[in-house]
């Protein structure tokens, strides 16, 4: 009988030589999960990637491995945030394709919990992905999410699993990829649209990677509120010093960060911003982040404006792109009909499972 073992992945001091052959290995697999669930690899870490992620200064990230045989199959990776929200922890599971229905997720996520509890964190989050195709089963029963409407059929493998294992399913997210470059001409007339609609009360400024300093303080307020957006206590404390660290860890990964600001031409502040990252490691995936107006700023298209401007700019900056990804909550109305007008097309949703230890006898 083939004994699974489940075990704490060494992360290698380089990634080069013997002793990097497990790394490579769990990437691996990771890679062939998202294959298998995406049709292609852009959403899978690459080992440089991974090797980064498990260095990083905001998370202790830690991967536990199922071996069987000497193989690696499965993988839990751990994000242990440092600064914030130190009371969770984030676990994302991979079990190899060939290895499904061996049990090795189920051990992997029980050896996770116990490793988090050990760490003294009490609410535990996972993530399960779907394919639109997947999602069709009109007469299964689903699974409401607590927050942000959205659910998720038990029908699915995955919803199943993490249903099973005791997580409340929290949020649904739609995951949307857009085709680049934009239709000619697309961007000119939702830019006109836009400024029709406010009335040229808005200009948009744009930066790669570093904020210029004349912004930074209307910035750093403008994460704050999408921090406290969701339920009104932020547990990130912004201000300048905190950006500036962000941006320094992620130019030195290689990462690119695009910004397109609306400032509101009469108060001469900025109002709202939409980011987009670009992986270092590759170059070929980008990824659209935040995008977030103020609340007396909103209905006059300045979302839209910001949000074209920042693809026009992604287009110029990286015309080698052929595509862009986002994940948009269902509530979120305006912004998902906004990248509906861009061109992004539903790919499928993400589940996000909670497990909160303190409610557990």
């Amino acid at each position: 009988m083939t004994v699974t073992t489940i075990e704490q992945l060494r992360i290698p001091e380089t990634l080069d030589g013997d002793a990097a052959a497990d790394f490579h290995q769990a990437v691996e697999v990771s890679r062939q999960v998202r294959i298998k669930t995406w049709g292609n690899d852009k959403l899978a870490y690459t080992a440089e990637e991974l090797f980064d992620q498990c260095h990083d200064t905001f998370e202790w990230y830690v991967v536990l491995i199922a071996r069987r045989g000497g193989e690696i199959l499965g993988l839990a990776g751990i994000a242990l945030p440092l600064d914030d929200n130190t009371d969770m922890a984030h676990v994302t599971l991979d079990v190899l394709p060939s290895a499904e229905g061996l049990g090795l997720g189920r051990k992997l996520l029980e050896a996770a919990e116990l490793f988090v509890k050990g760490e003294n964190r009490k609410i535990v989050m996972v993530e399960t992905s779907h394919q639109s195709s997947t999602l069709d089963d009109a007469d299964t029963e689903v699974i409401p999410a607590s927050r942000g409407g959205g659910s998720l059929p038990l029908s699915s493998r995955e919803a199943r699993f993490a249903y099973n294992a005791g997580y409340d399913l929290e949020r649904v997210e739609q995951f949307s990829v857009c085709a680049l470059p934009l239709p000619v001409g697309l961007s000119a007339v939702l830019t006109e649209r836009a400024t029709a609609a406010h009335e040229h009360k808005y200009r948009v400024h744009q930066w790669m990677d570093r904020c210029p300093e004349s912004w930074a303080q209307d910035i750093v307020r403008l994460e704050q509120e999408i921090e406290g957006e969701g339920d009104g206590n932020p547990e990130v404390a912004w201000d300048v010093a905190r950006l500036r660290e962000a941006e320094e860890i992620s130019m030195l990964t290689g990462r690119h960060t695009l910004v397109s600001a609306a400032e509101c031409v009469e108060a001469g502040v900025l109002v709202g911003l939409t980011s987009i990252s670009i992986l270092g490691n590759r170059g070929d995936v980008a990824f659209q982040d935040d995008s977030f107006v103020e609340q007396a700023h909103r209905g006059k298209d300045v979302g839209l404006h910001i949000q074209t401007a920042n693809l026009e700019h992604l287009m110029r900056e990286f015309p080698q792109l052929d595509a862009i990804y986002t994940w948009n909550a269902p509530e979120k109305e305006y912004m998902r009909s906004v990248n509906e007008m861009l061109g992004f097309v539903n790919a499928g949703v993400t589940g996000q499972w909670r497990k909160d230890f303190n409610s557990i006898g």
